[in-house]
């Protein structure tokens, strides 16, 4: 198909311009992008480029800048007849009402303007829709909560947050296996004692991957005055209350562990018990029951998910074949939401590093990203779009992690296009998502260290759930963890990849403000593991893998009245880019 264009467009643009790939391919994308004919787009670019003058009149050369500049202005021209079509008064009968008053008032901040339906033309005019989004607050001061200065952590700080992160693990685990209270680690018992810490690691072996033999444990200020003491395991580990058939323990630097043992005097303590976190809370949704404060008509029509995560190009080019494949699938499937997930602009890109591109970051995510956008919901009018950053995108100002939206000076003006913070917590309908841009997944495989030991009074898996699976059991530190990142420090090796910021790891809790200890319903992380769907106690996890690897994820959900709990709804597929 790519041949089919680039011959038309040298046949339009001439011979001389064929020689040069990157404004033939740049004209391609234009062609394709706005349904143009490339004898159009040459008239277009003829008249563009025209110079008039007292001496002369000429046409300018034919640049990308040039190129850039036009589709700016076809995209202004486009903005502004879509505005003026939405202010066209429909005729009688045409108008797609939304009874606003069934819906929670959280949600209706979030539903776009009254549908309008044009006759005849293309519109980018929103239709008619039953999806219901709750996301982010938008607020002045949420956003400024997010948007928030880094570079400017106080040590002390960062110990107090530290500090409260155990503080609170300790208030569940107390409760939840009622423990009378926690043991200082560093004082020496005759007696079995319980002790709640932070793992790490001796900081001659800080650089290296965790083991058994360079294990500490740090306890907070209140417990034990913050003392960090050498962690040995007994050969004949308990692990009370684990899922059943995991048959071990996952450890890595940064978990929260909760442990039965002494210190008998000889410098370490010595644990003969591991006590899981427990799991969070079911979802009402997975549970099949209708929570009583949402509409009972929410989430009776099926609703389709295409999740598409970044990079969108190959390493050899910024040409975004991978991305430009996948357009025509989206204009014709038309799923009810596209989430994006960054990064778009990949500052790693070695054209990027190596400083080989013409255009700005900005120009090139308004011509490469945004301006598809605004054609998938010309050709998709009730749909929606989420976009979620990295912290690797040249196109974000912030390079932390958490991490805010992105600015809406990038995109389109229109209200189906929702812009998100790296993490993010959301709700479609009655359905509960959570996703994170960041690889966890891989930073967690290449530090957990597994201890095997006997299960005692475990938790029946629940149908689906899969103990013993390595991949399952990455998300399943996430979920235990109540965090996007749990590491902690980021490993040397990926600390290029994510800056993270402990002053603000209340962003990237796993708990929801609204539903304070539910499981996320769909847990969205793409790694470079291999791709897979996974379910995880009572969530569904998946890694749809990065677009530029021939990846991306597909997502149904049955309307809640077909069928019960949310498992016997949900279809997810990881599907191969067609090339």
């Amino acid at each position: 198909m790519d041949k089919d264009w680039r011959d038309e467009v040298s046949k339009s643009f001439g011979p001389a311009f064929a020689s040069d790939d990157a404004l033939l391919a740049e004209c391609v994308s234009m062609c394709q992008l706005y349904n143009l004919k490339p004898e159009d787009l040459f008239f277009k670019v003829e008249a563009f480029n025209y110079r008039p003058s007292a001496t002369h009149s000429g046409i300018a050369p034919i640049t990308l800048e040039t190129l850039g500049a036009l589709k700016a202005q076809i995209q202004r021209d486009m903005i502004t007849a879509s505005t003026k079509r939405a202010q066209t008064k429909p005729k009688p009968g045409n108008t797609a009402k939304v009874d606003r008053t069934r819906f929670p008032q959280n949600m209706v901040r979030n539903l776009p303007p009254t549908p309008i339906k044009q006759e005849t033309g293309e519109t980018s005019v929103p239709g008619p829709s039953h999806l219901v989004f709750s996301g982010p607050s938008y607020d002045a001061e949420k956003k400024k909560s997010r948007a928030y200065h880094y570079m400017y952590e106080k040590i002390l700080e960062r110990s107090e947050v530290l500090d409260q992160l155990i503080e609170d693990f300790a208030d569940l685990i107390q409760t939840h296996y009622n423990i009378p209270e926690f043991a200082d680690p560093s004082s020496a018992t005759d007696e079995e004692v319980t002790i709640i810490g932070r793992l790490t690691q001796d900081s001659e072996s800080a650089s290296a991957k965790l083991t058994e033999s360079t294990l500490m444990i740090e306890s907070s200020r209140a417990i034990s005055n913050g003392a960090r003491v050498p962690l040995r395991l007994d050969h004949a580990l308990r692990i009370r209350g684990s899922v059943q058939g995991a048959g071990g323990t996952g450890l890595f630097p940064g978990a929260i562990v909760a442990l039965k043992g002494k210190n008998g005097g000889g410098g370490y303590f010595l644990a003969t018990e591991v006590l899981s976190i427990p799991p969070l809370k079911a979802s009402p949704a997975s549970c099949g029951v209708l929570d009583p404060k949402q509409d009972p008509e929410m989430g009776n029509d099926p609703v389709s998910i295409c999740v598409v995560c970044g990079p969108y190009t190959s390493d050899a080019d910024l040409n975004f074949k991978p991305w430009r494949t996948l357009l025509p699938t989206l204009n014709a499937t038309k799923p009810n939401v596209l989430l994006l997930v960054g990064p778009f602009i990949d500052s790693s890109h070695a054209k990027i590093k190596a400083g080989d591109s013409d255009l700005s970051a900005a120009n090139i995510f308004k011509g490469r990203i945004a301006d598809s956008i605004r054609a998938f919901l010309v050709a998709s009018p009730e749909s929606i779009v989420l976009v979620v950053p990295s912290v690797r995108d040249l196109v974000s100002t912030h390079a932390v992690f958490p991490q805010p939206e992105l600015d809406w000076d990038l995109f389109p003006a229109d209200p189906r296009i929702h812009l998100l913070p790296n993490p993010a917590r959301f709700s479609i309908n009655d359905i509960s998502f959570a996703v994170s841009s960041v690889d966890v997944l891989f930073h967690l495989r290449t530090q957990e260290y597994i201890k095997r030991g006997v299960e005692v009074e475990a938790l029946p898996a629940l149908e689906g759930d899969v103990p013993s699976d390595a991949m399952a059991n990455l998300c399943r530190h996430l979920l235990q963890q109540r965090s996007f990142y749990p590491l902690f420090p980021v490993p040397a090796d990926s600390s290029h990849e994510v800056n993270l910021d402990v002053t603000h790891s209340d962003a990237i809790s796993m708990i929801d403000d609204g539903d304070l200890d539910y499981a996320p319903d769909i847990l969205i992380l793409p790694s470079r593991l291999k791709q897979f769907t996974k379910t995880v106690h009572t969530t569904a996890a998946i890694n749809p893998s990065f677009l530029s690897k021939g990846s991306y994820a597909t997502i149904d959900i049955a309307g809640r009245t077909s069928m019960g709990k949310l498992n016997e709804r949900l279809t997810v597929k990881i599907v191969k880019l067609e090339s």
